[in-house]
């Protein structure tokens, strides 16, 4: 006869076992995503892209786990929306955004000015945009997403981000908008 012990530590994983168990038998049941969200540790995400106009509002991850039905949505939705090539999004950067939501107390959707961007893409508007692209943007690694927060002044979403210590950030006020990546922590503007 086997003991185990009933440590602090071990009913967290058993419960953090049980709501990813949960989650991933509710997405096969098609149960829509949003209702994960009352479930302990589920994290979600609302975009609106001002160039598609699509929306999208889901759970992408339970805990640190993310859904691959979520991580898939999200790859497709912020798109190259130039050409249309689906990258994928560093899971890093979701964490980030969910983290930056609950920074500012946010629950409105971001507004999505860039995600992904193809190899092309992004060459073509270095070339045009006379500045401002860097040659090996990390948007083309699924790594980088420009956006802003309505009713959350730029600045202050700014040094929101920057206070996640989680990559760079920058913000472009001209363009209405913040950068930010995952790669090495900088931050500019």
């Amino acid at each position: 006869m086997t003991h185990t012990r009933n440590t602090p530590a071990r009913r967290r994983f058993l419960r953090q076992s049980s709501a990813v168990a949960l989650a991933a038998g509710l997405s096969a049941l098609a149960v829509p995503r949003l209702a994960l969200a009352s479930v302990p540790g589920a994290r979600a995400l609302s975009f609106s892209h001002t160039h598609t106009g699509e929306q999208i509002s889901l759970v992408y991850a339970m805990g640190d786990h993310v859904l691959p039905d979520a991580q898939q949505a999200l790859n497709r939705f912020l798109r190259d929306h130039y050409s249309g090539d689906v990258g994928n999004i560093d899971p890093k950067l979701l964490g980030l955004l969910a983290d930056l939501r609950g920074v500012l107390g946010a629950d409105q959707a971001f507004e999505v000015i860039s995600g992904y961007r193809s190899p092309v893409t992004n060459e073509r508007l270095r070339k045009t945009r006379g500045g401002g692209v860097a040659r090996r943007s990390l948007h083309m690694d699924g790594m980088a997403i420009d956006i802003r927060l309505p009713g959350v002044p730029l600045a202050d979403l700014r040094d929101a981000a920057v206070s996640l210590g989680g990559g760079g950030v920058g913000i472009y006020t001209r363009d209405n908008f913040v950068h930010m990546d995952t790669g090495r922590v900088r931050h500019w503007g």
